[in-house]
């Protein structure tokens, strides 16, 4: 071989080397990320605990860990080569994890659990032993309720009592002014239940004969969550009726004013009723904004539900796949046993005729080399019988554990035909909701723009018709308003 040849060859080997060290670089940089903060649950949420490849891979068909250190068994998810393990799954998450087949497709392989409980707090570990990344995500899981202020007489003083059930984690109860200025309170009394959540009262004592503007105030700031109640208590709450003769002077006192007011506000008719045609419009403008509320509402519980929908296919889909799957190695796994259960008797038989063979040679042929090799043949199908009654044993095994994995998929299936049913049940009704709320916008729409036509052509008309029987009636209204309750106040 000459100089260059060599030259040549020791210059490829180099390349080969450095392409190969470049190939493990790149197979080892995969990593996995998680959230950077703990995920926060309310219980019986539907929430995505997050964890991805980057740079992404399919990772459909591979083993994907998700896991509990704190847990015996640890497994809360394990997936291998498309197939879910239920066997080894934790019984607290039977039936409420799944990872989505679209997703995976881009080394998304975050977890769903469904219907958060407070067992679920804690810190998961998420595993993809190919490329030795994992991350560890932590979840927070609470439960809140609003506060209800009750409020009792005692003596001279009003007790107001607040009280709020079904916290996690153990919240924080304080009564302030409407101001924000504290409150001096009984200590709070907090319980916690059977279920593990906890439940508050607190007390304020109100002097009689003073108004007062207080606000009760739960909150837990590990999920960020705070709840509160108002109440006004006004001094007119502890006043004493008045007896009969001052009934009667207050009501000769009305009357003369009434007689008085009526000649002053007659001038004031037209003025009334443009007046509560705007006040009619206003109410209308503010209908209308409440009612696009609701139906902003509406549209955004419709698209969630449209996406749990689409979620709840891909599982039922998964799972229709994997029972298929596991269908076809129980039907596999049939006709393995029944051809091992074929070669034992086969091996049976041979061996039995083998022995009498034997039994029947006579000591100087037993010498002979054709009486050995049925001696070894012996020996052999001996041999071959042990690793077929292995190989059956471990068979039977299989299907019985297979058979256990398509039971479990199978009522997973039901489950989740029967949550599609009650998705689409809520789907269409919120769909119905928001076709009936479009309506009602609409409508107000129209009604407020043919109150503004009303209003515009009021001002643009100064001679109008005097209608005595409408300004008597607004004359009665506004003495009631404007002129009997500041009487009795």
């Amino acid at each position: 071989m000459t100089p260059l040849k060599d030259k040549h060859l020791l210059v490829l080997q180099h390349v080969v080397v450095v392409l190969l060290f470049l190939i493990q670089s790149c197979g080892g940089q995969h990593q996995m990320i998680g959230p950077t903060q703990p995920v926060v649950a309310m219980i019986g949420d539907d929430i995505i605990l997050p964890c991805h490849l980057e740079p992404a891979v399919d990772a459909v068909d591979l083993t994907v860990d998700w896991s509990r250190t704190d847990l015996k068994p640890r497994s809360v998810y394990v997936r291998r080569e498309g197939v879910e393990l239920l066997t080894e799954q934790n019984p607290l998450y039977t039936g409420r994890t799944s990872l989505s087949v679209n997703k995976l497709q881009c080394g998304d392989v975050s977890l769903k659990l469904s219907t958060v409980q407070l067992s679920d707090a804690g810190t998961y570990k998420c595993l993809v032993p190919k490329f030795n990344a994992e991350t560890v995500v932590t979840l927070v899981v609470g439960s809140v309720s609003s506060p209800v202020i009750e409020l009792t007489n005692v003596k001279n003083e009003m007790m107001l009592e607040c009280k709020s059930n079904g916290w996690y984690p153990e919240p924080q109860m304080l009564w302030v002014y409407s101001e924000g200025k504290p409150v001096s309170v009984e200590p709070t009394n907090n319980v916690r239940g059977s279920d593990g959540l906890y439940s508050l009262s607190s007390k304020v004592t109100v002097e009689k004969g003073q108004s007062y503007s207080f606000a009760c105030k739960v909150q837990q700031k590990n999920i960020s969550q705070i709840k509160e109640a108002n109440i006004h208590v006004s001094g007119d709450l502890f006043m004493v009726q008045s007896n009969t003769a001052v009934h009667i002077i207050i009501n000769l006192a009305v009357c003369l004013i009434t007689v008085g007011t009526v000649v002053i506000l007659i001038w004031k008719c037209e003025q009334k009723k443009s007046k509560n045609k705007i006040h009619d419009t206003d109410e209308n403008e503010l209908h209308q904004t409440e009612m696009e509320k609701k139906l902003q509402k509406v549209c955004e519980e419709t698209k969630r539900l449209e996406d749990q929908l689409q979620n709840n296919e891909e599982d039922l889909k998964h799972v229709q796949q994997t029972i298929g799957k596991l269908m076809e190695q129980k039907t596999s796994l049939k006709n393995q046993k029944e051809n091992l259960i074929a070669l034992l008797k086969e091996d049976n038989k041979q061996l039995t005729e083998i022995g009498i063979k034997i039994k029947k040679e006579t000591p100087l042929l037993q010498k002979e080399k054709k009486v050995n090799k049925r001696e070894d043949k012996k020996t052999d199908l001996e041999n071959r019988i042990k690793v077929h009654e292995e190989l059956l044993n471990m068979t039977e095994k299989l299907m019985e554990k297979t058979e256990k994995i398509i039971i479990q998929m199978t009522e997973r299936k039901g489950k989740l035909e029967k949550d599609k049913e009650q998705i689409m049940k809520h789907l269409k009704e919120e769909q119905r909701n928001e076709k009936d709320l479009e309506e009602s916008v609409r409508k107000t729409s129209e009604k407020e723009s043919s109150s503004d036509n009303f209003v515009s052509d009021s001002n643009n008309r100064p001679h109008q018709e005097f209608d005595l029987g409408e300004c008597v009636r607004v004359v009665e209204e506004g003495v009631e308003k404007d002129t009997l309750e500041p009487l009795i106040a």
